[in-house]
Parts: structure tokens; sequence; C-alpha cells
């Protein structure tokens, strides 16, 4: 190809590539449209699931379905069990005694009650222990424009900042005015928007997270349009070079 040849095709190959960087960069003026119609948002955020009242402090753990437990009985293995499964509706089972509500009990409550029924007709006063084997219940679910979104156990107090700090922070697209939090309340799932550029600067207080909250960090369009744009800046100059000849 002679020179006067590559001086024609560069107009239309920058055309091409410029094209979709300045339609990118038009993006960065554009609000991003995450947050849908039925999140609450403001003061209905806060009243739907508020900041923590006064200094954290660590909650006793309440079993949950699915959990599973030791439960040792003083000298007497042979109606101990590990890692004994509590069923989906919240019961175990456990010799002599049989089906015994566990869920939504502390574990010292489980014991007391253990050792009520196993004194009522089988032991004098019987040392009874129950302890967390497995944790099912106690988890909270980060996904969205984070680093590593998952599934995260949590074992005490718990805030927004810290749950997305539990999956090493936000990526580069994250839209921290548009993060939500969704919630069982009565049985029904609700969802509030919060923004964690404001929470971080403390303007606005850091709301508590609950064991199975979701928390999805929303996705901005223009940032994401911007990334793109920067990462196709290598191939433009490259193509740039032409215009020497």
């Amino acid at each position: 190809m002679r020179s006067t040849d590559r001086v024609r095709v560069v107009p239309w190959v920058r055309s091409a590539l410029l094209g979709p960087a300045m339609a990118a960069a038009a993006l960065s003026g554009c609000a991003d449209s995450n947050v849908g119609p039925n999140l609450r948002t403001g003061d209905k955020a806060y009243a739907l699931i508020p900041a923590p009242q006064g200094e954290p402090k660590v909650e006793d753990y309440r079993i949950g379905p699915l959990d599973a437990l030791d439960i040792t009985v003083y000298q007497e293995a042979d109606i101990s069990t590990r890692g004994a499964q509590v069923d989906a509706a919240g019961l175990i089972s456990m010799p002599l005694i049989g089906r015994v509500q566990a869920a939504g009990r502390t574990t010292t409550q489980l014991a007391d009650e253990l050792r009520a029924k196993l004194a009522e007709r089988f032991y004098v006063d019987p040392q009874v222990t129950v302890s967390i084997a497995r944790s099912v219940a106690q988890r909270i679910t980060v996904e969205g424009q984070v680093k590593e979104p998952g599934i995260y156990p949590i074992s005490g107090p718990m805030t927004l900042l810290d749950a997305v700090a539990l999956a090493k922070g936000e990526d580069e697209n994250a839209a921290l005015r548009q993060v939500i939090v969704v919630r069982y309340v009565n049985g029904q799932r609700m969802g509030a928007v919060f923004d964690m550029r404001r929470i971080r600067r403390g303007d606005d207080p850091d709301p508590a997270i609950l064991p199975r909250d979701s928390i999805i960090v929303g996705n901005s369009s223009s940032k994401s349009a911007w990334h793109d744009l920067l990462r196709a800046a290598p191939l433009l100059n490259v193509f740039g070079v032409f215009t020497r000849f």
C-alpha cells in the first residue's frame, strides 16, 4: 500500500473508532437508573432499615433452620450428639426426648429446655451444653458492583459499610449513590436505597445490617463508559501513527 493510500484510510478508521468512544463519553452526563419505584429512599429508607442505636453490642446468637448443633450431656455419651441438624421447621430430634423447637432460641435457652425435659423422667440434675457446629442462618449476601460478591457469615454487629468491606469493597463501576439493602420485614421482601458517599463522609448514618439481608451495589453506566473509553485509548493511539505518513 502506498503512503497516500494510508492517509486516505485514516479518517475512516478514526470515524469508526471515535464514534463509539464519543457515544461512551456522552453517557458520562447521563444519570444512572438502577433504582426502581418500589424502593424506599431518604428518610423512608432509614425508617425501614435504621442505623444502630447507641453503642454496638454483640447479640446472643439465635439458632436458625439448617444450623448444626453439638449437644453434650455430661457423662452420657449415648444421648450426646454432634452435628445435629435443625430441620426446615426449626426442630431437632434428640434421643429420649424426641423433637424439640430449636430455631429462634439461644444455645443457653435450648440447653435449659433440654435439661428440663431430661430431668422430668430420665436423669437427676443433668448437665447439658449446646454449641453451634455450623451456622447457616447468620449470613448476608453482597452482590452487584463489588470486588468479591458472595454469601458471608456474620457473628456480631454489622453495618452497610462493614458488609461492603467483607466483599473487598466496591469495584470501579460502582454507583455509590445507589446501594440497595433488601430485607424481609414481617415476611415481606422490602428494599431501601442508601448513598455510600454520604455515609462515608459522615453526612448520613451507617444503617445496621441483619442476618439474611442482601446488599446490592448498583452499576454506574457513566463509569462503565468512561472506563471503556480509557481502555480503548491505546488502540486509538496506534491508528493515529498513520497520520505521519
